[in-house]
């Protein structure tokens, strides 16, 4: 009895120890290393203060949407959000554009919309590494660092998948405030 004990709590703790993610799982792993190095350089040096957008759109509709972000002291103070050009025809005018001060970010009102979640750019490097990154073999697999050496995107799409299949971020620009 003893020893199908110590069999069954060996086999737990190995798979358990095997289904942790470590960062060779990651796919781009050293230039995921040298962004995150340059984002806590930027972070310092801003203070960790900074505004970023975030660029999406629809490959089934001639518009896109655009959220902007503002961190201060590593606080979010504000989303932006607002539809590019082409959207009017579609979206009530009241839904094109709104803001969210720092007392109402992510608020029910702005649940459904297409707006990127409010995240600060910590939250963005550890998605990338926890979700985004991770190897996969049903995947295509993107890292982009177009912002001065900080993630532009990241993410991955399922093969297979024809439209709209981007899981991840892509982020257009960065500036310290």
């Amino acid at each position: 009895m003893k020893n199908n004990i110590f069999i069954i709590t060996l086999l737990l703790v190995s798979s358990l120890i095997s289904s942790c993610s470590s960062d060779d799982d990651l796919v781009y792993q050293s230039e995921f290393e040298n962004s995150e190095k340059a984002w806590i350089d930027f972070r310092n040096a801003s203070n960790n203060s900074y505004k970023y957008v975030v660029l999406n759109g629809s490959l089934l509709t001639t518009y896109g949407w655009q959220t902007t972000i503002t961190v201060s002291n590593g606080v979010i103070i504000e989303r932006d959000f607002r539809y590019t050009s082409g959207a009017e025809d579609f979206i009530p005018v009241d839904q094109l554009e709104w803001t969210e001060d720092k007392n109402n970010i992510n608020s029910s009102e702005h649940e459904f919309t297409s707006a990127s979640p409010a995240l600060t750019l910590d939250e963005i490097y550890e998605k990338a590494k926890q979700e985004w990154l991770i190897k996969r073999n049903d995947a295509t697999t993107y890292f982009e660092t177009k912002n001065n050496g900080l993630i532009s995107t990241s993410g991955y799409v399922k093969k297979g998948c024809m439209d709209d299949c981007f899981i991840g971020i892509t982020v257009s620009s960065i500036t310290a405030l």
